[in-house]
């Protein structure tokens, strides 16, 4: 029974600093920490959020003022997309959520429309006590697509992504746009490739800070490779046996190479 009264009073803990997630070194590898208590004492005025269940615990998150000293403890911060590589799945995922209830907490602190300071009324709606305003987390959505011509498909390489590997064409929706008519503006705008044969192929939240990305399939149409200098610095068309370096599979733009791999799309 004093077991069971323990648990129930256990919680998983979200802390984040600067886009850096706090994991503990266990002995099965790294996870997020558990127990009745924050890890590291929540920063005076900060808001405690409870953002889901992590293994049966309420989950909560909160953000941290400073770093904290590693040496000597089971704690280290690791940045949310190193994290990928080390959390189990499920708290990679929920550490994403976090995250992005954090970024919304973080730029939603007065009102857009008065300046007033809001008033939390909900896990994920805040109020405006002066003129009634109501501000929710803001999704940013964006598109990825693979495109396939012949027994090949397009990789670029994009002047923002870090690392050297090459990925696939992608960009955020704007306003008056349906998501089709986003992807076909894309690809034409940074490749002067059209497409078609448009198909959806899934979509994953993508808390860098607070997106999601909509992933499709499309075949060549016509066109000449011509890159978008401000956006891309390399593109071209690879077949199986001749690929780049791709992205890991952290990102729906490896599930969609991936699933092309296997035959799959």
């Amino acid at each position: 029974m004093e077991k069971d009264m323990k648990q129930a009073a256990a919680y998983g803990w979200f802390a984040f600093y600067n886009g850096q997630v706090l994991i503990e070194k266990q002995a099965d590898g790294y996870h997020i920490p558990t127990g009745e208590e924050p890890p590291v004492a929540v920063p005076e005025g900060n808001t405690v959020h409870e953002i889901g269940s992590l293994n049966g615990l309420t989950a909560r998150a909160y953000a941290l003022d400073a770093p904290i000293a590693e040496e000597g403890t089971p704690y280290l911060l690791k940045d949310l997309r190193a994290s990928f590589d080390v959390l189990p799945r499920c708290e990679y995922d929920l550490a994403g959520k976090a995250s992005q209830i954090l970024t919304w907490d973080k730029n939603s602190r007065y009102c857009p429309a008065c300046g007033v300071a809001t008033v939390q009324v909900g896990p994920i709606a805040k109020r405006c006590p002066k003129c009634g305003q109501e501000i929710y987390p803001r999704i940013s959505p964006a598109v990825i697509v693979l495109i396939k011509k012949g027994d090949s498909i397009l990789l670029v390489h994009a002047r923002n992504f870090r690392g050297t590997f090459k990925g696939l064409v992608a960009g955020f929706l704007e306003p008056g746009e349906t998501l089709e008519e986003c992807v076909c503006r894309e690809v034409l705008e940074e490749t002067e490739l059209r497409i078609k044969n448009l198909r959806y192929f899934g979509s994953q939240p993508w808390p860098y800070p607070s997106g999601i990305m909509v992933g499709y399939t499309a075949e060549y149409e016509s066109g000449t490779i011509k890159l978008q200098d401000d956006e891309l610095s390399a593109g071209a068309f690879y077949t199986r046996d001749n690929l780049p370096e791709i992205p890991k599979k952290l990102s729906i733009a490896r599930r969609l190479i991936d699933a092309w791999l296997e035959g799959k799309v």
